[in-house]
């Protein structure tokens, strides 16, 4: 690694200054330090989130669950109020990585990151979540803008995330063996507007099927699912799958996640 100088604020206001001063944040550390080491990165000052206290937990809001940014994946599963209120997402977060991943990976650094395999990017745009910075409120359908690209300002730290509580949701992952980064995961969720689907690991930056949401909308059955044509046109190819197979797993995964919603009481 280069050298850099190390900051440890206690506030949420503390680590803005810092960044302002050209900071580089480290909330989990599971995509910076390994770009780091291998000399993809090199900041001149890290400003290590990890001793405000402010930005961990889970609380519930009416109809909503906030997460804090800095709560681990672990705790995430873990939460007696995520199983109660959103179990798709405390299982999402249970099958995350590792568990040496799972117990220092933060909710905030995994949605800030944006990386297109990525699996809570999929629940955040799936529930229709908002994104609580120091700053602003942002939509998850205005927030996800590309690969490893989000809304996110110059200096803007990730807060919170408010998930609105769904009628019913799963999360189904066709995982790459190695990484345990998803080939393509589908996040169905029957919200009060209406079904959402998202996909991560597909394309360039997680996703919504309009199709597939229209589809299920008007008709919720694997059959109705499995009727949508898949455009491979702008999905993925590499060495561990093709567009096509890509395109086939979309419709397999989201015709699996209905039956299993279908099968919930």
């Amino acid at each position: 690694m280069y050298a850099f100088t190390f900051e440890a604020p206690s506030s949420t206001a503390a680590a803005a200054q810092l960044i302002a001063q050209g900071g580089k944040l480290l909330a989990g550390g599971q995509s910076l330090l390994p770009s780091m080491r291998l000399r993809l990165a090199n900041p001149e000052k890290i400003v290590d989130l990890n001793g405000i206290a402010e930005l961990a937990g889970v609380r519930r809001e009416d109809n909503a669950l906030v997460i804090g940014a800095m709560t681990r994946h672990a705790d995430v599963a873990a939460s007696a109020d995520v199983r109660a209120a959103i179990p798709a997402l405390a299982d999402l977060a249970a099958h995350i990585g590792d568990r040496q991943v799972r117990a220092r990976g933060t909710l905030g650094g995994s949605v800030a990151n944006n990386d297109p395999a990525a699996c809570y990017p999929s629940a955040v745009l799936g529930l229709g979540a908002t994104v609580i910075t120091n700053r602003r409120e942002i939509a998850a359908d205005d927030f996800f803008v590309g690969m490893y690209t989000t809304a996110l300002e110059e200096g803007e730290i990730i807060t919170a995330i408010r998930f609105p509580i769904p009628k019913r949701a799963v999360y189904l992952k066709f995982k790459q063996p190695a990484s345990r980064f998803s080939l393509v995961g589908v996040f169905v969720a029957q919200t009060q507007a209406g079904v959402r689907v998202a996909v991560t690991g597909a394309a360039s930056s997680v996703f919504r099927h309009a199709g597939l949401e229209a589809a299920l909308n008007q008709s919720f059955t694997p059959q109705s699912a499995a009727a949508v044509r898949i455009d491979a046109g702008d999905l993925n190819s590499d060495i561990h799958a093709s567009a096509a197979y890509r395109a086939h797993l979309i419709s397999v995964q989201t015709q699996r996640a209905v039956e299993k919603l279908m099968a919930t009481p």
